[in-house]
């Protein structure tokens, strides 16, 4: 098994810096080869630690709209619709989940009148409060710092050590504790694959 490690985190914090940024410059950096850095990204990519790389667009510069931050509580069988429509919501920027399960979105509202674009955008039934606060400044910087990997088991959740198996399931790349989580997990994929009418 191949687990991530300090070279790992190296080079993420290397592409969250500029996503273009060539391998041959990030391989200086960490004393690998640009090949075996193409490597490590493709499996950290697979592995669903990188899901894409993307720009970093300031939206104040493209656009007007009044910077708030804005704390809707809704109910928990709304929750869903409520957070996948602020995330399709073309003035929001950041969306946050608390662990009191309330949503905080960061938004640039046009006009500054945040009941009017709150009920052009959600269901008015969908909210049962909301408290707005604007801001001033909101910047993002993302970083791995004071962070390490864990990886779960596909099949029971519990930390994959580095005795742990990877397998190709079904053409995706499976994380399991040790063999026999491994062999519980393809025996139910094999009995779901047999019972799926063609």
């Amino acid at each position: 098994m191949s687990t991530p490690d300090e070279t790992d985190l190296e080079i993420l914090e290397l592409l969250m810096s500029d996503a273009r940024r060539p391998w041959r410059e990030i391989a200086e950096v960490v004393d690998l080869s640009p090949p075996a850095v193409s490597d490590r990204v493709a499996r950290l990519r697979e592995m669903g630690v990188i899901r894409r790389l993307t720009l970093d667009i300031d939206r104040s510069q493209l656009k007007e709209g009044v910077p708030v931050l804005v704390e809707l509580a809704v109910e928990p069988e709304r929750f869903e619709s409520v957070h996948e429509a602020l995330l399709d919501a073309e003035a929001v920027e950041h969306v946050f989940t608390t662990a009191e399960n309330d949503l905080l979105c960061h938004a640039r509202v046009l006009g500054g009148n945040v009941p009017q674009w709150l009920s052009g955008t959600l269901d008015a039934t969908s909210v049962d409060d909301y408290e707005v606060t604007l801001l001033t400044d909101a910047e993002w910087t993302p970083s791995v710092d004071g962070t390490g990997f864990t990886l779960n088991c596909a099949e029971c959740g519990n930390t994959v050590t580095s005795e742990g198996v990877t397998t190709r399931i079904g053409g995706d790349l499976q994380q399991f504790c040790c063999p026999s989580c491994e062999d519980r997990f393809e025996d139910r994929y094999e009995r779901l694959e047999e019972e799926t009418p063609a």
